[in-house]
């Protein structure tokens, strides 16, 4: 049985030392036209002619940074006190919302329902913080992620074409606590 816990000092460097890349098949490709009655932006999905790997985009130090502070961090252990995922979210008060920045699970471990229990014990946090919706960030290319916020009831809500530093689009999902 996996258990959910608050992170410890200790985690971070397993965490920062996780191999977060992933394979897809699929990519959100942008469509944006712009002329003198608007903009118009449109993402379509899209099969890729064969199996794309991609790199986690985030760097290391911004997991360190999170836990500093004080966020909701929490770890997955399996029952031989393996940690095989996390969650990273911070608060924002004011917008009455939890946003999760990072969300990992060790491949050999994927696809078991690990990421769900992550963040519903991120929902809860959020509860019990007192604030309303949970969004989540990923690249375009993170199809299998995409995927994986739809299954939780999160609903496309927008994007930003600077948002990572290797200049990938990021895709923001949202949804009440």
């Amino acid at each position: 049985m996996i258990r959910i816990e608050p992170a410890e000092l200790v985690d971070l460097n397993i965490c920062c030392q996780m191999v977060l890349a992933y394979t897809t098949d699929y990519v959100w490709q942008m469509q944006a036209t712009e002329n003198e009655r608007g903009v118009e932006v449109r993402f379509d999905v899209v099969r890729l002619p064969r199996t794309m790997r991609v790199e986690y985009p985030r760097h290391p130090d911004e997991l360190i940074d999170h836990w500093h502070s004080e966020g909701c961090f929490l770890v997955a252990r399996t029952p031989e006190d393996e940690l095989v995922g996390f969650i990273d979210a911070v608060p924002y008060p004011a917008q009455s919302m939890l946003w999760i920045h990072n969300l990992g699970v060790l491949p050999a471990h994927r696809r078991c329902g690990i990421g769900l229990k992550l963040v519903r014990a991120a929902a809860q946090w959020a509860a019990d913080h007192q604030l309303q919706r949970l969004m989540m960030e990923m690249q375009t290319k993170n199809y299998p992620a995409v995927s994986f916020a739809q299954k939780q009831g999160f609903r496309y809500c927008g994007y930003n074409e600077q948002y990572y530093q290797n200049g990938d689009i990021a895709l923001f999902f949202s949804r009440p606590v």
